[in-house]
């Protein structure tokens, strides 16, 4: 039996640096939603012992006990080393040791480093086939615990739902009323890593532990959703256009758009980011973007909770 999820593209509608913690890691506050695009994650538990690959084109033959992955798609040329999803599944068997392995199949259709924690959901999404293939139970006693140890992103990346995240990202917190939206996403082909975005930005130490942050309601409401986003950038931005200055053109492109009422860099980039009031919007803003720009990567979806939107 083969088992399908999306890894499912988060952004970051806000980004807020607190400051760098005496651990190295930042201090984050960060309103997140997720778009209704993404990549394929699929699961096939093994049913026969037999050689399998670590990953395609590996060339080295596996026990079948292990957790095998292979990877296509329009981005799986950029992937190399170590993957996200193997480290989950190891850290998911380590946890419920008789965990039955299998092969992943990934098909990369997000960009690499591109600020949309691609990685993360990836991740994510074979913890869920996991605990979809094997014990449920696995999603309270392990999944929770797992998740973030595998990265800032992946915790939230799990539920794939609107969320507050705080901490270094890995505490999360639902948030309520989050009304469904149309987003484009703009890419120019730049790859932006992570760590070298927080070193450009060297932020101050963090001064003081930050206070809880109370719990969102947006109670539906979009104008409620844009007030809250509009006072809060992405203290990453500016970094980011330092190193790479394409951003600063995809942003000032989405800004020219019809009905972008929210235009912002999502994570550490270089994926740029313009909010509008329908789908419907999005997908026609995103029609006339591709035609001023037909070498970026380019896409419309739904932003918010791409689950409860597929199962309406």
């Amino acid at each position: 039996m083969r088992f399908r999820d999306i890894a499912w593209a988060k952004l970051n509608l806000t980004l807020e640096v607190l400051g760098r913690r005496g651990d190295g890691f930042h201090e984050l506050r960060s309103l997140v939603a997720f778009a209704g695009v993404g990549d394929t994650v699929e699961f096939t538990p093994h049913v026969s012992p037999g050689p399998r690959l670590v990953a395609r084109g590996a060339g080295a033959p596996m026990p079948p006990d292990a957790f095998a992955l292979e990877i296509e798609g329009p981005f799986a040329g950029v992937l190399d080393g170590a993957n996200l999803i193997l480290e989950a599944a190891e850290a998911a068997r380590a946890s419920v040791p008789a965990l039955t392995p299998g092969t992943f199949k990934l098909v990369k259709t997000l960009p690499v480093a591109a600020g949309l924690g691609g990685g993360s959901a990836d991740a994510a999404a074979a913890l869920r086939l996991l605990i979809e293939a094997g014990d449920g139970a696995f999603l309270a006693t392990g999944a929770g615990v797992i998740a973030p140890e595998l990265g800032s992103d992946v915790a939230v990346c799990l539920r794939s739902a609107p969320a507050l995240m705080t901490g270094r990202g890995e505490v999360v917190a639902a948030v309520s009323g989050f009304p469904q939206c149309g987003v484009v996403l703009a890419n120019p082909g730049v790859e932006l890593s992570t760590s070298a975005v927080y070193g450009a930005l060297g932020a101050e130490p963090l001064d003081a532990p930050q206070d809880a942050t109370p719990p969102q309601d947006f109670g539906g409401s979009f104008e409620a959703l844009i007030a809250y986003a509009s006072v809060r950038g992405n203290d990453l931005e500016p970094a980011a256009r330092r190193l790479a200055p394409e951003v600063g053109t995809v942003l000032s492109k989405l800004e020219t758009l019809k009905g972008a009422r929210l235009v912002r860099l999502s994570g550490s980039g270089a994926t740029c980011f313009a909010v509008f009031a329908t789908p419907r919007e999005a997908l026609r803003a995103a029609i006339v973007l591709a035609e001023k720009a037909p070498d970026w990567w380019i896409t419309a979806g739904i932003l918010g909770d791409p689950r409860k939107t597929l199962t309406a």
